[in-house]
């Protein structure tokens, strides 16, 4: 199955290569470009792709918004955004994943890194490393803007022992495998109990189920320790 990739960027050249890279893989396609993210918006619609390549900053419509268009939408609720962006700052992660993006990654990244990411998020997971980025990430959601809410703490006791601890170790950046291995589970069973979740909590994908996992309690925000002080061997 070919993983159908929109791509939205104000800087052609950059688009370019991001085409001429995802269309050497036999399983990616690029099914069009959008300059920015009214134009994203449209695109989406009338392709339907299965990820939004998106970046942030563009003229008009940024990618925050067009995420949060695209996300509420019910036609495109098999489309799923991962943002690509220069600004890597703990707000702008926040802000992608309350408006419903399904992973963020830095333009520094490696070749390797966007297509597997590419395909992580195609699969229905969320890019949520490294550790000190979800340590960000949860400190925003623990103090999230009003009506972003995504579910209430009493929606937990919907769900099984065992789907609240699928949860919360998918919230800590496990992987489906990871948690197998720890659990003494098959990775599909995994994946099973991770999708009951998301369906009783309503979470869009999995990355709305981390967000939901921090914000009812689930999973608790944690500050890195504090490096040695000056002077300290």
């Amino acid at each position: 199955m070919t993983v159908r990739v929109l791509l939205a960027d104000d800087q052609a050249l950059l688009r370019a290569t991001f085409r001429m890279l995802i269309d050497s893989c036999e399983d990616m396609t690029v099914v069009g470009e959008a300059s920015d993210g009214a134009e994203a918006v449209d695109l989406a619609r009338a392709t339907r792709p299965d990820i939004v390549l998106m970046d942030i900053r563009m003229p008009g419509t940024d990618g925050l918004a067009a995420t949060s268009v695209l996300c509420a939408d019910p036609d495109l609720s098999a489309t799923r955004v991962l943002i690509l962006t220069t600004f890597e700052t703990e707000e702008y992660v926040a802000r992608a994943l309350h408006a419903g993006a399904s992973g963020f990654l830095g333009k520094d990244v490696t070749t390797d890194t966007l297509l597997a990411g590419l395909r992580t998020v195609a699969s229905g997971e969320a890019l949520l490393s490294p550790a000190a980025t979800r340590t960000l990430i949860a400190n925003f959601l623990m103090s999230p803007s009003p009506g972003a809410q995504l579910a209430s703490p009493k929606r937990l006791s919907e769900l099984t022992a065992r789907e609240r601890e699928t949860m919360a170790m998918a919230a800590e950046g496990m992987s489906n495998s990871e948690i197998a291995e720890a659990l003494v589970l098959s990775p599909l069973t995994v994946r099973t109990h991770i999708y009951r979740a998301m369906a009783k909590l309503g979470a869009r994908d999995r990355a709305q189920l981390v967000v939901i996992a921090y914000q009812t309690g689930l999973v608790r925000a944690t500050r890195p320790a504090p490096g040695p002080g000056p002077g300290t061997p």
